[in-house]
């Protein structure tokens, strides 16, 4: 059997303490999605067509981190081509937040490539493929299109302390062979590791 009915008084009591609890429930939520930004994961939006056909332009993924890579692993690391700036506080932290919710973009601050050297490799495009340490890679993610854009780039060996990385739409991309140069590994902010948005291709990155 049921109680007597909820006053008006008391609806309009919990109905305000509830309106309350939200700013403190939001500021919770925030500190959490802060927290495991900072420690374990962190969502990227994709701007622009350099990865395509493993990523598109709006896609957006999580990196771990922090954690280890290997060659032919994507990731994403900080520009090593924008000069240290300081904007102040506010305008850190407004780009540490639009980070960690995936609003920032990979060819602003962050760029995001695959890893095809690694630290004391040795890289070679010729005949539109690319040689790691004298042997061809075997690169199943590019289209044909891509192939055809690896233009022929000289034997160099990659410096200790750097990565040798490369868009997977060679056609479009600016990478190590054009401008980039080496990536220092310290710049590395995480792997990317799932595809999150849109869901229609939810699932792991290759």
């Amino acid at each position: 059997m049921s109680g007597p009915p909820e006053s008006a008084p008391a609806r309009t009591q919990n109905r305000g303490s509830f309106l309350r609890e939200v700013p403190v429930l939001i500021v919770i939520a925030f500190a959490l999605a802060m927290l495991i930004k900072t420690l374990l994961v962190q969502a990227f939006y994709i701007p622009s067509e350099s990865m395509e056909p493993t990523l598109f332009p709006g896609d957006r993924v999580i990196v771990l981190r922090p954690g280890g890579f290997d060659r032919q692993d994507v990731v994403v690391f900080e520009n090593p081509n924008l000069p240290d700036e300081d904007h102040g506080w506010l305008s850190r932290l407004v780009d540490w937040v639009s980070d960690g919710l995936g609003f920032a973009g990979a060819q602003d601050e962050h760029l995001i490539k695959r890893v095809i050297g690694m630290p004391g490799d040795t890289i070679e495009i010729s005949r539109n493929h690319v040689a790691v340490n004298g042997r061809d890679l075997r690169e199943p993610y590019l289209t044909d299109e891509a192939r055809a854009c690896n233009a022929d780039y000289p034997e160099t060996e990659v410096p200790a302390g750097r990565l040798w990385v490369l868009g997977d739409n060679r056609c479009h991309s600016g990478d190590s062979r054009f401008g980039l140069g080496f990536v220092p590994v310290d710049r590395v902010v995480g792997r990317a590791v799932l595809l999150v948005w849109p869901p229609s291709r939810i699932g792991g990155i290759g």
